[in-house]
């Protein structure tokens, strides 16, 4: 990775939202980005290489050791909602650094091997202060409605602005599941790489003795002899091995950190002209790690026009669609994705060969909070966004499922979006 990209991937790290703390295996801190410091008045500096729990000292300790065991155990992360622990360590302040109440978060903690192979895990605490706040005003609408008709207008107002903060929410929330599995796509190559820059240093050594030798050598018999005893002709293939997978392996930094830009724009709202292919593509390279390890990735893509629509936006429900198939594999399995294009309007779909939706759940997986996977697995709000933001764009989902057998979920966007009413063409 060059300096261009570490410092994206730094800037991204200190300016989002979301608290990002790095702990070596024993616990000690390591780093910490402006989020924890801004809402817990505390300086990295004085904190580096102490325990987390002695610079949080009212941190939930049995629940932190529960979550580091479970990481070590089955190898991957461990994700908790506000609703099961909201305080993992108290975080008192707001961004602003303005004292507040204490925080509501959901934790994700998560393995990964740094540069100099040692093991460390990440801790992302995201504020679902908001959420929950949210939350408790959208329940409390649903109740109102059905007894005070005369405060309708204004209880769906609320309910508009509470979608609108759900929708931020559940944002802020992928980010945070997909920060593992990005880290471990981004530290596979990187190893490997610096790994390769050893073995290339050792190389450049032997090299450096045999020119050494030329000014050196009484007869050329002395020279081959030196480099047969370096193994020169398998030095020479073997560097040439080396850089090409070290290419490859930038190569594939450069497209997650690409692939990351493309999928940060989270405020966009504006509708443009855009490649779907090229978004549905940039979505499995963010969320690959999610997928691989369950599935086989088909793409059976059709010829598209470009789709006047918000990429962001797309891209996220492709994303909910896509874990959410590899989440209903139970073993490895199969993903689908196929395209097409049918007059003015054009279709994006995502099959799998999971376990499947029973047809009594069928009219229910649109409703906010509604989920059939296990707790802490999701916020039963992906579907119900989803339907949102493909309804803000005048298209429809259709869904078929078998039980065991699959699901097959399938967008329907029109081309161009159908022109505002003006004041005198209301119907």
């Amino acid at each position: 990775m060059d300096s261009s990209q570490r410092d994206l991937a730094s800037a991204l790290v200190e300016h989002i939202e979301i608290g990002v703390i790095i702990l070596d295996s024993a616990l000690r801190i390591e780093y910490w980005n402006t989020f924890i410091s801004q809402c817990s008045g505390k300086l990295l500096q004085q904190a580096r290489r102490q325990p987390l729990t002695s610079i949080f000292p009212e941190a939930d300790t049995p629940r932190l050791s529960k979550m580091v065991a479970q990481v070590r155990e089955h190898g991957r992360h461990v994700y908790t909602q506000w609703r099961d622990d909201p305080y993992l360590i108290q975080l008192p302040l707001s961004v602003c650094g303005q004292p507040a109440p204490l925080m509501l978060q959901s934790t994700l903690l998560f393995p990964f091997t740094g540069a100099d192979g040692q093991q460390r895990f990440g801790l992302l605490l995201y504020d679902t202060t908001e959420f929950a706040r949210s939350n408790e005003q959208l329940d409390a609408a649903l109740n109102t409605l059905s007894s005070k008709q005369i405060e309708q207008e204004q209880l769906l107002n609320k309910l508009e602005k509470a979608n609108a903060q759900l929708l931020q929410s559940e944002k802020l929330a992928a980010i945070g599941q997909l920060a593992a599995g990005v880290a471990h796509e981004i530290n596979n190559p990187i190893g490997y790489v610096f790994s390769n820059l050893k073995t290339l240093a050792g190389y450049v050594h032997d090299l450096l003795r045999i020119i050494d030798a030329v000014d050196g050598a009484a007869s050329l018999d002395e020279l081959r002899q030196l480099k047969r005893s370096l193994e020169y002709d398998y030095i020479r293939n073997d560097v040439e091995a080396l850089i090409s997978e070290s290419e490859d392996g930038i190569e594939r930094v450069k497209k997650i950190i690409t692939a990351l830009k493309d999928f940060s724009h989270i405020e966009e709202e504006q509708f443009r002209l855009a490649d779907l292919h090229r978004g549905v593509d940039t979505t499995l390279n963010v969320v690959n790690n999610e997928l691989k390890y369950k599935a086989e990735v088909i793409k059976e893509y059709g010829q598209l026009p470009a789709v006047e629509c918000i990429p962001s936006q797309i891209n996220q429900v492709m994303m909910n669609l896509l874990v959410n198939a590899a989440h209903a594999i139970e073993q490895f399995g199969r993903i689908t994705l196929r395209s097409g294009h049918e007059g003015e309007w054009v279709w994006l779909e995502v099959e799998d060969t999971g376990k499947g939706i029973a047809p009594q759940l069928l009219n229910r997986i649109y409703e906010p909070f509604f989920t059939t996977k296990p707790v802490g697995k999701g916020t039963g709000l992906g579907l119900s966004l989803s339907y949102n933001i493909v309804q803000k764009h005048h298209g429809r989902i259709e869904v078929h499922s078998e039980v065991d057998k699959g699901s097959r979920f399938r967008i329907w966007l029109p081309v161009c979006q159908p022109p505002a009413l003006q004041p005198g063409n209301a119907v």
